[in-house]
């Protein structure tokens, strides 16, 4: 593929991908790849520049991750970013010490203007810091180019040798001006010329999906949500009917979904593919049976939701590659690679031991959501669609909390279906990141007329978020969560009592499980 790249170097930090993400935000392709890249290789990738990421060890301890030096030697720039700027100090003949005093989270930089960095941000910006360890001294032939009143090198250059350093975060959204700075390396220094967009990304991966695949077979797992819905289309368009999506309805799905992702992926529908409807509810009801633990719902919804493929696989014959519609955040949360795991999910952590297929395809594997929304757009998927919230692929299996019962089941689509269709009315459904109902599993004594009644009780949820890696509660009118309650306790049969759920993400997470 002809364009433009910059390669992120992942040292393990947590904000690896982000930064890719940012890159690309800036209209350059952004690949990340472990720091062990040997040099040779990204030599025959020809970058236009590199981003050494964070990471959580010292550069100075028995622990340190190195590069390979030879990497300084290429003449392409560099910028490194907290872990990665120490690296640079450090390789370079500076000195990276233990801090005096940690820094953590938002903090007051004061930039030297003069850097091409910092040319159109603020004398004093607001920066997200995070570091034990500190620049002490800069290596010689760099200029300090930023500090904060404990931080003597917050950022560092040595233009003759094309290399940059932050100790700050640019890529995350507390860094106020964080954009500027990368765009800043990626445009002025780097010299790309940002002419990658979405429309570039969906053809590459039609192109490269077309040849990876050639004349395979191909099942994918179709939910309707709009990550799998996306994967779907890319399939359709790179290889047609090779490609046979099947839809697993679990019985956990939102009201009416299953005969909605029907009209839209069926042989009535406007895709090349072939279609299969699995109804599959009281199987997945009788496996979930007493389970009450989310992770194990999680375990178990997933494996089943690959049994049941493999079924189907084998009704049609040998089938090449399974198809999924795994995005970035999900990667994250399962914890592959270095970050823990916060919870499976049924396309990633949940896989059981032995799949019968030859590969996974994961189109979307990079993209955040926001991403894969644009790329729904360009695929030229319906607006409806492309915007339809996000669901998680265990379904409301895990919007229950406790015992999974098709009575349960019944209570929170009734629920949920009322919750989105006021906010819909209410005008805000394009400017919430993330909006349903979920079950508890708490019940409590309530008073309808004149009887009293001890039933369920409903947790509304509503987030804003742009990348889904982190998120804060929505700030929803009043009158609007008033409307939402009556209706729900009026309509929804074992309801009693409606709450509002303000936690963000962190500590929570954006699924009420």
């Amino acid at each position: 593929m002809n364009k433009e790249l910059v390669i992120v170097l992942d040292f393990g930090g947590q904000y690896n991908q982000l930064i890719a993400r940012r890159v690309r935000e800036c209209n350059v392709y952004a690949e990340v790849h472990p720091y062990t890249l040997p040099v040779e290789k990204i030599k025959e990738m020809n970058p236009k520049g590199i981003i050494f990421t964070g990471g959580p060890n010292s550069v100075y301890g028995d622990e340190a991750i190195l590069c390979d030096p030879e990497i300084f030697q290429l003449g392409i720039p560099i910028l490194g970013i907290c872990y990665g700027s120490q690296l640079i100090a450090h390789m370079m003949g500076g000195k990276v010490e233990t801090a005096p005093v940690s820094e953590y989270g938002r903090t007051e930089v004061s930039v030297d203007k003069n850097s091409v960095l910092f040319a159109d941000v603020k004398e004093t910006s607001i920066c997200w810091m995070s570091h034990t360890d500190y620049i002490a001294e800069a290596p010689e032939g760099f200029k300090v180019t930023a500090h904060t009143p404990v931080c003597p090198v917050a950022a560092m250059e040595n233009v003759e040798k094309k290399l940059y350093a932050t100790q700050f975060h640019p890529e995350v959204m507390h860094t106020e001006e964080g954009m500027k700075m990368l765009h800043a390396f990626v445009i002025d220094v780097c010299g790309c010329k940002a002419d990658w967009k979405m429309d570039t990304f969906v053809q590459d991966t039609i192109n490269s999906l077309r040849e990876k695949i050639g004349d395979g077979k191909v099942l994918c797992a179709l939910s309707g949500g709009v990550d799998s819905s996306v994967a779907a289309v890319l399939l359709s368009k790179a290889v047609g009917k090779q490609l046979t999506c099947v839809f697993v309805d679990h019985g956990l799905l939102r009201k009416n979904e299953g005969d909605e992702v029907e009209a839209v992926f069926g042989p009535d529908g406007p895709y090349e593919l072939n279609f299969i409807r699995v109804n599959a509810q009281q199987r997945y009801y009788d496996k979930l049976k007493g389970v009450t633990e989310p992770e194990a719902k999680r375990k178990i919804i997933g494996e089943e939701f690959i049994r049941v493929f493999e079924e189907e696989a084998k009704k049609i014959g040998a089938v090449d590659f399974l198809v999924q519609g795994t995005i970035y955040p999900d990667v994250i949360e399962s914890g592959l690679g270095k970050s823990a795991v916060i919870k499976s999910h049924h396309n990633v952590g949940g896989l059981p031991d032995h799949v019968d297929f030859k590969e996974i395809v994961e189109p979307l594997r990079l993209l955040f959501k926001d991403e894969v929304r644009r790329a729904g757009l360009e695929l030229g998927i319906p607006d409806y669609l492309v915007f339809r919230q996000p669901f998680p692929g265990p379904g409301l299996g895990i919007r229950i909390i406790g015992e999974v019962t098709e009575e349960k089941v019944k209570i929170v689509q009734d629920a949920d279906f009322i919750y989105r269709e006021e906010i819909a009315k209410a005008g805000l459904d394009r400017k919430l990141g993330q909006y349903f109902a979920a079950l508890t599993n708490m019940r409590s004594v309530g008073v309808m007329g004149d009887f009293r009644t001890y039933d369920y009780a409903v947790a509304l949820r509503a987030v804003n978020t742009s990348d889904f890696m982190t998120a804060d509660c929505s700030d929803i009118p009043f009158e609007v969560l008033q409307k939402v309650m009556t209706r729900i306790i009026n309509e929804v049969k074992g309801v009693n009592r409606v709450m509002y759920d303000l936690t963000s993400k962190p500590p929570g997470t954006i699924e009420f499980e």
